[in-house]
């Protein structure tokens, strides 16, 4: 007692440092301490902070979807800070269940859109936080049961859904769809949208479409904030796609990529990357690369999980299984890295009818200005509540839970 009456405190920088190295789970149950380390560290400083120390550490996102459970389940993981490393733990955040819709989610700068929900019998829009567990249902538009992808502008700071030429901004309030001032080309009846995900890259939303009249591919893109479209010509994928599902689309330090995963003529993995090196004069770069030899990566069906910072092209394992692997592959030094990630056989049963889809998603980084967005002012317990409430009416509808 003598000794600790004699310790100095510490500073409030090493606290604050401290503080930065903990999941965001942490730091939010940190705030309910009191009214001062609540104030501390929602500051803007402090948020700041994090995301850079977070920033450092950014993590590989798996979305998986148990397809006939209406379940859908968030996972992360470290991505690899070495390359001898080989194996890491895997995370467990929050799940979601009920009747999801088959549609795949849509991600934007650390929140998760799902088209379609069911809660409490009617089908919502619902953005969400994967982490956090945080989430906001969203207005249906009427007349519609197209996907939409989740867009966000850094400038402003804003989160907007896009569909055809409507948009809806995510936002506190009443959020409302509207019609975009850029009506001077028909979406809906000169391109069919075949990209099962969009991308968001520095504020310009990119989804993948073809043609109706002479079939080609074409790349639309959104500008979140001023809301004008924009059309590239990806005619140069005609050729060597025969289906679009077999397309990512992928950020690539900053730049548009379109990635097709396929078996090479001489066995094993072949990449063909087209990137996209000038948005103005629409000029396209095919790389093709065939990867190193690898007994688990030509013994498993793979999907492209995007583009790391490092440059990486990451992929993961299509279906979850015991042992699951994540690769690395470097183009410029032609390394593949095989990690394992450890966890996903002591959720998932190995089994056909009881295995999930894996969706990757690269350079995750916990952003505290996100877990206290306004808009997401409803939490999974919430959720969890309302449904134990219409159960003992005998109405069944869609549960999330926290883990």
């Amino acid at each position: 007692m003598e000794r600790g009456r004699n310790m100095e405190p510490l500073p409030n920088d090493l606290i604050l440092e401290i503080f930065t190295r903990l999941p965001s789970k942490s730091v939010a149950r940190f705030r309910t301490l009191s009214k001062h380390w609540a104030s501390t560290l929602r500051s803007p400083d402090f948020k700041k902070q994090f995301l850079v120390r977070s920033s450092a550490r950014p993590r590989l996102l798996f979305a998986v979807e148990r397809y006939g459970y209406n379940e859908w389940f968030f996972f992360s993981s470290p991505q690899p800070q070495k390359r001898y490393e080989k194996s890491l733990p895997l995370e467990y955040h929050t799940k979601f269940s009920g009747d999801v819709c088959q549609y795949i989610c849509s991600y934007a700068s650390g929140l998760i859109y799902f088209p379609f929900v069911r809660i409490i019998d009617e089908e919502k829009p619902l953005i969400c936080n994967p982490i956090t567990g945080m989430y906001d249902d969203l207005p249906v538009r009427k007349y519609s049961r197209s996907r939409g992808f989740l867009g966000f502008d850094r400038i402003d700071e804003q989160f907007k859904v896009f569909d055809f030429h409507s948009v809806l901004t995510v936002e506190s309030g009443e959020p409302e769809w509207r019609d975009t001032e850029d009506v001077s080309v028909d979406l809906y009846h000169l391109y069919h949208r075949c990209s099962n995900a969009g991308i968001c890259i520095n504020g310009v939303l990119y989804y993948l479409a073809q043609t109706y009249i002479e079939p080609s591919f074409v790349i639309v893109g959104f500008d979140v904030r001023s809301e004008e479209l924009e059309f590239i010509d990806a005619s140069c994928l005609n050729d060597h796609v025969e289906h679009p599902s077999e397309l990512s689309l992928v950020n690539s330090k900053g730049k548009l990529g379109v990635i097709n995963c396929k078996c090479a003529d001489a066995g094993g993995t072949e990449l063909c990357m087209w990137l996209l090196e000038d948005v103005e004069t629409q000029e396209w770069v095919k790389c093709v690369y065939t990867l190193p030899q690898n007994e688990v990566l030509d013994s498993c069906e793979i999907k492209v999980a995007g583009v790391a910072a490092t440059g990486d092209i990451v992929l993961c394992m299509k279906y979850t299984c015991d042992p699951y692997y994540a690769f690395y592959f470097n183009p410029v030094k032609n390394t593949l890295q095989c990690v394992e990630i450890q966890g996903f056989g002591a959720k998932f049963d190995a089994t056909v009818e009881k295995r999930g889809v894996v969706y990757g998603i690269v350079d995750y980084v916990e952003d505290l200005s996100l877990n206290d967005a306004k808009q997401l002012k409803s939490s999974i317990s919430e959720i969890k509540s309302r449904c134990s409430c219409c159960q003992k009416e005998g109405q069944h509808h869609n549960i999330g839970e926290e883990v």
